[in-house]
């Protein structure tokens, strides 16, 4: 105990900034390096601070506005899209992880009741964590992340329910009628979404309009906005997430989105530290020693047993195995709401002390073990990709193409369709050529199909999806995408599939330019360095040479 507040939230920063410098230098996650830090300032390390309402306040206040944030992308057209595979994969998920938890927890000769908290402590997953982890690597927009996301949310509502449920089993003595409580809930559900509907439709547009006159304004309404949504899907009974997810929907189709959103990052980052440090200083992993055997059997089943059966349930629905093994492994690790559930279960008095502690060293393991999963997770699919076939069909319908055009006399095949690329598609259409467009946002790419393009959706990373392109039928391969990693796989599975054309790759700076041209591509773009000598050379054309005054 440092005794004052502030001094203890100064040591907390200085720590996680000491903490987040080694993990850096180590090329590790910051989140697992938050979580030790949490750990060892806590009760179970040298007890240097204590939970505190204020760290509770400023740690509830990132993940209102992660979710807010995650909320403003999504479209509604974007929710109608993914919306039945987010629902079949997470109610698919949360019923085959409970059968099998909870047959693994009677075998291991847990009684009934308890075998039954464990299981359904194994069933939900980290949306806080996923969502931060997505965000990092910039995948929330892509179709795998958007479809986690999706079932994520349906976790969260079904935890809620359980936890309803189990509330009136504890005090079935008390008349509590279980049937009773669910109905609520949901009539309270139907309420909401008919509130956020007419708000949309009705005032926020309006509102927002009259805001945006001050940025300051605009961003200190936001901030309020996405605080009380969650504070209303708190009071209605479904979780904080909950109510800031559909806060950041109901402005996610004005004009304003991306500039609140745009603002927003690095104030979520800041607060969701003080989430993970809470979270870690939470952990009680003392005296847990004789659990870790227990411990890893389910963390093995939470692990690999999710990730499965997610992979299973979205090829069956059409999606090709990368999109499926990306998307399951969110689900890798066991949730925040697993440890609440199992401090509720001790208050009921249908756990023990030793049950507590078996589920919050799952959730220690899982939480490190998935994230590293998560980072590394192109890698890890290319590691394991010979033996996935089995998750896809044979035609994956879901991912073929929605061109709008002939794809037999192509000119040009375009990867991204960002503002750069997108620039790119339009002008070459009005010179006529004959455009292939990819991009794996499939917001982007129903939008610009409904432009007249001939667009695929895709993930350029992946040399299956790069196989499929007409490649002999292109002249010109250009990549509008300015990540050098992603360049150089498009690179690689040109070559693998013999590619003869020519390439141009577009690059963030003159270091990856020189890179590509020592690699032999045809033609280097560099956006900005481009447009500001083609603007340099309106602004100011160069003076003939013949003038000696020049």
């Amino acid at each position: 105990m440092l005794g004052s507040v502030f001094l203890e939230i100064g040591v907390i920063l200085g720590l996680a900034a000491i903490g987040g410098f080694i993990a850096q230098f180590l090329r590790q996650p910051l989140i697992v390096a938050f979580i030790a830090i949490g750990i060892l300032v806590g009760p179970s390390g040298f007890g240097m601070v204590s939970h505190s309402s204020e760290i509770e306040l400023f740690a509830r206040l990132g993940i209102a506005l992660l979710l807010f944030v995650v909320g403003l992308k999504l479209d509604l057209h974007i929710i109608r899209t993914v919306g039945p595979v987010a629902l079949a994969s997470g109610l698919g998920q949360v019923l085959f992880t409970s059968v099998v938890g909870y047959l693994i927890a009677l075998l291991m000769g847990m009684s009934p009741v308890i075998a039954l908290y464990v299981a359904v402590a194994l069933t939900f997953s980290s949306t806080i964590i996923i969502v931060k982890l997505l965000s990092d690597k910039r995948e929330v927009d892509s179709l795998h992340g958007r479809i986690a996301v999706g079932f994520l949310i349906v976790q969260d509502i079904v935890v809620v329910l359980v936890m309803i449920g189990l509330t009136a089993f504890g005090q079935a003595e008390e008349g509590i009628n279980i049937g009773r409580e669910a109905l609520v809930i949901l009539l309270k559900g139907a309420l909401m979404l008919i509130g956020v509907a007419l708000l949309m439709r009705y005032v926020l547009p309006r509102l927002l309009q009259r805001m945006a006159h001050s940025s300051e304004l605009l961003m200190l309404f936001a901030i309020a906005w996405a605080v009380l949504g969650a504070s209303i899907g708190d009071l209605l009974g479904f979780s904080k997430e909950v109510g800031a997810f559909l806060a950041g929907i109901s402005i996610a189709s004005t004009a304003y989105r991306e500039q609140v959103a745009a603002r927003l990052v690095s104030l979520r980052d800041f607060l969701l530290l003080f989430f993970f440090i809470e979270l870690g200083a939470s952990l009680d992993i003392l005296n847990l020693g004789g659990q870790l055997g227990t411990a890893m059997i389910f963390s093995l089943f939470v692990l690999v047993g999710n990730p499965l059966i997610v992979m299973a349930i979205m090829g069956y629905m059409g999606y090709r195995k990368r999109t499926g093994f990306l998307a399951g492994l969110t689900v890798a690790q066991i949730s925040e709401f697993s440890l609440i559930l199992a401090a509720l279960g001790l208050s009921l008095g249908h756990l023990g002390q030793d049950t507590v502690g078996l589920i919050t060293l799952v959730g220690l393991i899982t939480i490190s073990v998935s994230t590293y999963m998560i980072l590394y997770s192109h890698p890890l699919y290319a590691l394991l990709a010979p033996w996935l076939s089995i998750f896809e069909r044979k035609v994956a319908y879901r991912e073929q193409s929605t061109t709008a055009g002939d794809e037999e006399k192509v000119d040009i095949l375009l990867i991204g369709l960002g503002r750069f690329g997108a620039s790119v598609a339009t002008n070459l259409r009005q010179r006529g050529c004959r455009l292939l467009a990819v991009d794996f946002d499939p917001q982007a790419v129903q939008y610009h199909t409904r432009d007249g393009y001939a667009v695929r959706y895709g993930d350029a990373e992946d040399p299956e999806f790069i196989a499929s392109l007409p490649l002999s039928r292109a002249t010109w391969v250009v990549s509008t995408v300015r990540d050098r990693a992603i360049n150089r796989m498009i690179l690689h599975g040109l070559k693998e599939q013999g590619y003869k054309g020519k390439v141009a790759i577009s690059a963030a700076g003159s270091y990856d330019a020189r890179f590509f041209e020592q690699a032999g591509v045809d033609m280097v773009l560099v956006p900005y360095t481009d447009a500001a000598r083609e603007a340099a050379a309106q602004l100011f054309p160069q003076k003939k040479a013949d003038n000696p005054q020049a």
